[in-house]
């Protein structure tokens, strides 16, 4: 079958082989020029771009190092307190660690992006790009991303700025205001408390307004007593001071006893009653023990020393007194005269005499 003269080849169109691998060479040569002019220049910013890398690496693990070796001696430094006598007294060590770790993360964190921050930037600087619409664009997103998650970073600066001002650490009793109960972990975000009752609260750092401190400084333990207004005052002094010298004496207490019991005085003077004010500085978080074994001892000294104390049984008189001969002595009653209108009323009824007329119906 003969091909239509359409599809058959024209000389014209035939690749010329010696045109060809002409064009070829020129390619390479050109190529070939192209690399030589520029193969210093190339090899220039690769090695720039390299530098930048390894001194932002090597920047970045001088620093990441130096901030742990900073945190071990912190740490170790919170140990060897511990060890004193008074350690247990003036750090925690698990405080002192959560803290330490807390800061190191917020500061490792900040020194990388810095570093390989300002690295990258360099780097796209080398190879020409403009950088001025890319930190526009980038400022935007923040701005957008800090509107959309605000609670998230007010929570995070909330929990580093509680972490560096040291407000509370683990084993400290607070109250946050939307929730109390002694810290377990403390975060960048959420703070960890466990309640009296053993409940876990999640508190957000952000939403943390006001925070008081159970567990700094000094706690005061504060003891009521109520006796009778008839009792000597200087003698309530004097068994008050007595048992305060005793519990001053004694093991935990001496530890727990910040300073002297004192009886402050009279606090409210009624009818019926008064009430002794008795205070003392205590260890943080030891108020309520030492308040309940002043209450026992106090509760002993004074029924040693026969002082009523108000709401306890009724003190024995020595004499008794005489009964009210008229206790036994009833009312008089109307109905005890017979010509009283009460006895006339309840009088049976007489019957009629004989010969009187009847009424019948």
């Amino acid at each position: 079958m003969p091909w239509p003269a359409a599809l058959l080849p024209l000389a014209a169109d035939t690749p010329d082989p010696a045109a060809s691998v002409k064009e070829a060479h020129e390619s390479v040569t050109n190529a070939a020029s192209f690399i030589e002019e520029n193969w210093a220049g190339w090899l220039y910013l690769g090695l720039k771009i390299l530098l930048i890398l390894v001194i932002a690496a090597a920047f970045r693990s001088l620093v990441r190092k130096s901030l742990t070796k900073l945190i071990l001696r912190m740490n170790r430094g919170a140990e060897a307190v511990e060890g004193m006598a008074l350690g247990g007294l003036l750090v925690n060590a698990e405080r002192r660690r959560q803290r330490s770790e807390a800061i190191g993360s917020v500061l490792r964190s900040v020194a990388s992006f810095l570093i390989l921050g300002t690295a990258g930037l360099m780097v796209l600087g080398a190879l020409g790009i403009n950088l001025g619409p890319l930190l526009a664009s980038a400022g935007v997103a923040g701005v957008a991303i800090g509107f959309g998650a605000r609670n998230l970073v007010t929570d995070f600066l909330s929990g580093v700025f509680m972490i560096l001002e040291d407000q509370y650490g683990v084993g400290d009793k607070i109250d946050a205001g939307v929730a109390s109960g002694e810290v377990v972990e403390v975060g960048l975000r959420v703070t960890k408390l466990r309640g009296d009752n053993g409940e876990i609260w999640y508190v957000r750092n952000g939403e943390i307004k006001r925070i008081g401190n159970l567990s700094q400084g000094w706690a005061t333990a504060g003891v009521d007593v109520q006796v009778k207004p008839s009792e000597s005052l200087t003698r309530i002094r004097e068994v008050v001071k007595h048992v305060a010298e005793g519990l001053a004496k004694e093991s935990p207490w001496d530890e727990r006893l910040w300073g002297p019991v004192e009886v402050l005085g009279l606090d409210e003077v009624l009818l019926a009653s008064m009430t002794v004010k008795v205070s003392a500085k205590t260890m943080p978080g030891q108020q309520f023990a030492v308040e309940r074994e002043l209450r026992w001892r106090i509760k002993e000294a004074f029924d040693e020393a026969g002082i009523g104390i108000i709401g306890g049984l009724p003190a024995a008189d020595g004499e008794e007194e005489p009964a009210d001969p008229s206790a036994a002595v009833a009312a008089p009653s109307a109905l005890a005269n017979p010509a009283s209108p009460q006895s006339l009323a309840t009088a049976p009824i007489p019957p009629p005499a004989a010969g009187a007329p009847r009424i019948t119906k």
